[in-house]
């Protein structure tokens, strides 16, 4: 969330920031500027009164003890005014207070100076690619064909047993899945990450230090009696770890990974670049968080981004990494990266993987602070990073290795799957 007193020291800088997001929306800014003025003009009433009753108190306090009853008297019935308006200009200041959030909520988050203005993917900007796209046999298929070809995922099941999007995995597809997991999560600790496990429902308060409330409401599954949320990521509760927390300085960065089933309402639409594994309403995510300085979370941001390509180096996969433009960041996001696999049956890249800077944006919501030696305190900056998301790394990984013989396994894999081929 962005300050008011950023936005009030800095409104055109706001304004030509929030363009490159493809916000129009100038009226919120405004709205905003003249509900924070009504709360400074309120709260200097406010404060004004409270302290005439005060200055009050004490004179009646004399007056008493001077034997002037009738004086006091006359002072004690001004005084009951004033706090009586002082009562009523408190209301009106929570009103405000109130109005004030509700607005501030509603604004995106300013991206970064380097974020390519643009409106669809088709305006990101490619900034590396590697990996030879590899020639698959004459009767290569889709990833959808293959599962079903070697039994490792079951979609009716799952579609009669919960609905469409919510595969069950079987036998070796199974296997992969837990491979797959255990390898990135191996693989963040290796980089210092402290992994834990979190729940997979959170609180509306949590909900909304991430930002995923109010803006995403409608793509989280809600339970609706306990006021929960089913996590659409683990940064939702891994982040919300540090809400409300002051951090020492000399302990930053903090960095987190969890693996956690995900879970998403997002329904999509027809056509094969939704089809199988490419969209699904359930599936398993290992995330990546750091709680970092401020003057050093986009250096912390490229070391993230280094931490998933080499993820995807040694799963031999084909990948590019995007800088997203303005009209296809999240609300969130201050700068994001967007790594794709290609998959080679389908011809299609597929994004398996966001690495994001949000900079002080979920940190200003959360009250996610950090304290020098000498005792000053400033906001955090917040990250995080998909490392990896499993749908579309299977479907990859099924797709580019097959043969007429079977689907070969990754050697980085290998150790985990305990076989070396599908057949």
């Amino acid at each position: 969330m962005l300050t008011v007193q950023f936005i009030r020291d800095n409104k055109q800088e706001v304004l030509d920031r929030l363009s490159i997001k493809n916000f129009s929306n100038n009226a919120l800014i405004e709205e905003v500027l003249q509900l924070d003025e009504s709360r400074r003009v309120t709260q200097k009433d406010h404060d004004d009164i409270l302290a005439e009753t005060n200055a009050l108190a004490r004179e009646i306090g004399l007056l008493f003890k001077s034997g002037k009853a009738a004086e006091a008297d006359s002072l004690k019935a001004r005084n009951a005014d004033l706090k009586e308006q002082a009562k009523q200009l408190a209301g009106q200041l929570e009103e405000l207070k109130s109005s004030l959030q509700n607005k501030l909520v509603e604004i995106p988050n300013l991206p970064h100076t380097s974020v390519p203005r643009g409106r669809t993917p088709a305006d990101n900007l490619i900034v590396h690619e590697e990996g030879v796209i590899p020639a698959l046999y004459a009767e290569a298929v889709p990833h959808w064909d293959l599962i079903t070809r070697y039994d490792l995922i079951d979609f009716d099941l799952g579609n009669k047993v919960t609905g469409a999007g919510f595969p069950f995995y079987t036998g070796k597809g199974a296997r992969i899945q837990r491979a797959l997991i255990n390898f990135f999560l191996d693989e963040a600790i290796a980089a210092g990450y402290r992994e834990v496990q979190p729940p997979l429902l959170v609180n509306e308060a949590s909900a909304y230090g991430t930002g995923q409330l109010p803006d995403k409401e409608g793509q989280m599954y809600a339970c609706g009696l306990d006021s929960l949320y089913l996590i659409p990521t683990a940064e939702v509760p891994v982040t919300n770890m540090f809400r409300d927390v002051i951090l020492a300085e000399e302990k930053l960065p903090v960095k987190t990974a969890a693996y956690s089933n995900c879970f998403r309402r997002e329904a999509g639409s027809w056509g094969k670049h939704v089809r199988g594994l490419n969209r699904l309403h359930q599936f398993d995510k290992v995330e990546i968080v750091q709680v970092a300085h401020p003057d050093s979370s986009y250096a912390v941001l490229e070391q993230m981004r280094e931490h998933v390509t080499g993820l995807l180096r040694k799963l031999e996969l084909p990948f590019r990494t995007v800088k997203l433009c303005g009209g296809d960041m999240s609300f969130t996001s201050a700068l994001t990266y967007d790594f794709e696999v290609f998959s080679a049956a389908q011809q299609l890249w597929l994004e398996v993987s966001s690495v994001s800077n949000f900079e002080g944006f979920q940190a200003n919501r959360m009250k996610l602070r950090i304290k020098d030696k000498a005792g000053n305190i400033q906001t955090a900056h917040t990250l995080n990073g998909s490392a990896l998301a499993l749908p579309r790394i299977l479907a990859a990984l099924l797709e580019n290795n097959q043969t007429a013989h079977g689907i070969n396994i990754p050697k980085a894999l290998q150790a985990y799957t305990g076989f070396d081929v599908i057949d």
